[in-house]
């Protein structure tokens, strides 16, 4: 089952972090059609956070068309997203390259910045 981490320090809105990574684990195919999401009382019990914030969020997939709310039985997921499943070999590259860049003493808003520094500029380079 999906474990939601909320990070209070961000500045993302915590409605959007359940958002965000939901959207994530249906990109890397940890969520697939069917799936039954953590009802809104499990996710307040493990983060502390206001119920309303989960149904928020929800709400917002909900209107994505990614999950559909089923009276009575919880929120289950409608569809996937991307293609970028969670046993990729990129994604074994990519865990080495951190591991070497956390290891040359980079934190980890440095990896971050780095990463979408090099994402930015790839992606601009193929749209033109």
């Amino acid at each position: 089952m999906l474990a939601y981490r909320i990070d209070r320090r961000s500045g993302v809105a915590t409605y959007l972090q359940i958002v965000q990574q939901t959207k994530e684990a249906l990109r890397l195919g940890l969520l697939e059609p069917g799936d039954k999401l953590p009802t809104a009382r499990e996710v307040v019990e493990a983060t502390a956070i206001n119920p309303n914030t989960v149904l928020k969020a929800y709400r917002e997939l909900e209107r994505e068309g990614l999950v559909e709310a089923r009276r009575g039985l919880g929120t289950f997921v409608r569809r996937t997203l991307g293609a970028a499943p969670a046993d990729s070999p990129l994604r074994a590259e990519l865990a080495d390259w951190a591991a070497r860049a956390r290891r040359a003493g980079l934190e980890r808003d440095d990896v971050a910045a780095l990463f979408n520094a090099v994402l930015e500029q790839t992606y601009t380079r193929d749209e033109t």
